[in-house]
């Protein structure tokens, strides 16, 4: 009304983007007593090109349960096997084309355009996707058929489990066993605009409308709590971890616990720990986070150990959901680490000009000029610091912190979210090992 710029906040749930990739999927959300909870499409409103249809109807027709040796784990009747196996696969397919479009954003902010690989233009097929997963991302440049270096010769190779292929899709299908062919109605409310920027209307191919529907969004913009202007909203790391956790608590509705929640949470007890585990370590009688600080010795010696004890940590969230907590906890070992001053890199170089902070639950370094690290592939210093976010995300993921959860699908979500994290962190020299 007052012809004011848009505003999008870049950290809470796109209900757009969340409501139209259900309708990609073929699920909707219902509300059942207070509850928000992912159901199957009724029966006259279902639609063959969804992907979980698409999955069913393969799973069905070519008989592929009778491989699964726990089949009764997803249900008591053939139809909710059906579902409930239809639905892991459908996740884990999501999941990897999520993370793609993340790493695909990544690669044109740090290059330019040419970078892009997740179109109809490349991938007309599900058999293509499949080669996309298995074939370029799980290969080394110099295994890759020479027909796929041509068409994907910048993607970089994945050392991830993400993209080997999972027990339940060798027993059963994989996305390349989906049907081409199929088309889906666009969402009623969808976000995809013809030439006269009206709503689109009619069907498309389900791929061809997967692709035109998350290129609508930005993948390519780093999230540090700044408010957009940007024609396309963005969609982040903190953002898919929320639908990742909505998705996978389907059943029985999922709670995704605020961002403010698990910082301040994580930032009281891993504060605490720390402080505790030097008094144990070193035999100090430290009170606050800065009587660390003036016990550390400044030679590399004393950070070296001053990191180890840090390290040494380990923190578990016993129901791990989407990871939301554990993000939370990696970023604030490394605030952390800096406000000892012992964020150092590889050959024990401190970062003592950049002071980290977090953002709308996002990590940030500033500089002492107040200016926001920005990552340039071109700087030495720059890519200095980048690598040691990378190193030291990688290093605390590896050994400091851990989840379990009732519902395998939330460890795998889990997972997926802390690859986020180090994607994020990417540089040109890591992207190719």
């Amino acid at each position: 009304m007052l012809k004011l710029p848009y505003i999008n906040d870049s950290n809470t749930l796109n209900n757009d983007f969340y409501n139209e990739l259900l309708h990609i999927i073929g699920l909707v959300e219902i509300k059942d007593g207070g509850k928000k909870l992912i159901r199957r499409k009724p029966e006259g409103a279902r639609n063959r090109g969804s992907l979980i249809e698409n999955a069913i109807y393969k799973l069905d027709t070519q008989d592929r349960l009778r491989h699964l040796a726990n089949r009764k784990s997803f249900g008591d009747t053939v139809q909710d096997q059906l579902f409930n196996v239809a639905l892991e696969l459908v996740i884990t397919w999501v999941n990897r084309v999520l993370f793609l479009k993340l790493l695909e954003g990544q690669l044109i902010a740090i290059h330019d355009p040419s970078y892009a690989f997740l179109n109809f233009d490349k991938i007309k097929s599900y058999d293509a996707l499949d080669d996309l997963f298995f074939a370029v991302l799980a290969r080394n440049h110099d295994e890759r058929q020479d027909d796929i270096k041509k068409l994907f010769g910048k993607v970089p190779y994945l050392n991830s489990s993400l993209f080997e292929p999972t027990d339940i899709e060798g027993k059963s299908i994989y996305i390349g066993n989906l049907t081409d062919e199929l088309t889906l109605p666009i969402f009623v409310a969808s976000v995809l605009k013809n030439a006269k920027g009206k709503r689109k209307t009619g069907d498309l191919k389900t791929l061809e409308y997967l692709f035109a529907f998350l290129d609508s969004y930005d993948f390519s913009s780093d999230d540090k709590g700044e408010l957009k202007n940007d024609s396309k909203a963005l969609i982040s790391a903190s953002v898919l971890g929320l639908i990742f956790e909505k998705v996978n608590g389907y059943k029985d509705g999922s709670y995704y616990t605020p961002g403010f929640v698990t910082m301040y949470m994580s930032r009281e007890a891993l504060r605490h720990a720390v402080i505790q585990k030097f008094n144990e370590v070193k035999k100090w009688n430290c009170r606050e986070l800065n009587d660390v600080y003036n016990q550390i010795g400044l030679d590399k010696d004393d950070r070296d150990e001053a990191n180890s004890i840090i390290n040494s940590l380990r923190i578990c969230d016993p129901a791990v959901g989407s990871g939301h907590f554990l993000v939370s906890a990696l970023n604030e070992l490394i605030i952390i680490k800096s406000e000892l001053g012992v964020l150092q890199d590889c050959d024990g170089k401190r970062l003592k000009r950049y002071s980290a902070s977090i953002v709308s639950d996002e990590l940030i370094l500033v500089d002492e000029d107040g200016d926001e690290f920005a990552y340039k592939p071109s700087n030495a210093e720059s890519c200095r610091v980048q690598k040691t976010l990378f190193d030291e995300k990688r290093r605390i993921i590896e050994n400091c912190i851990f989840g379990v959860d009732i519902n395998p699908n939330s460890v795998k979500i889990c997972r997926l979210r802390l690859w986020i994290e180090l994607l994020k962190m990417l540089i040109t020299m890591t992207l190719n090992s």
